[in-house]
């Protein structure tokens, strides 16, 4: 599975406009150069997803907005989620994704802030 995380300017009328993205293939976690690994059903992985480096100022009344999602597509290629390859199979399989916020499994969100 994928997952992608993006960063977003929420304008006062409510208009949202991205502003920065990250994604990461689950299989790639360990990095792309080393040899893929499928997630286990059942098991807890961490992820660190980096995103895009930007310089952006919010104006007053905006709201910082960030999507955590499981697909970017077009933008990058749909996920099959069976592992094998997205260019030539033709069999899909959909992933069902949790990600925990509690005290034993802690999520967060750094975004580096300067004024």
């Amino acid at each position: 599975t994928d997952f992608v995380v993006k960063l977003a300017d929420v304008y006062p009328d409510g208009k949202s406009i991205n502003i920065s993205e990250g994604i990461i293939r689950a299989r790639f976690r360990n990095g792309i150069w080393n040899k893929p690994e499928l997630m286990k059903p059942g098991m807890v992985y961490e992820f660190h997803i980096e995103m895009m480096a930007t310089a952006y100022q919010f104006k007053k009344d905006h709201r910082i907005k960030v999507y955590i999602t499981s697909s970017n597509f077009p933008l990058w290629d749909r996920n099959l989620n069976t592992g094998e390859n997205p260019a030539t199979d033709t069999e899909f399989c959909v992933a069902h994704q949790t990600i925990f916020h509690d005290s034993l499994r802690p999520s967060y969100i750094g975004l580096p802030v300067t004024g």
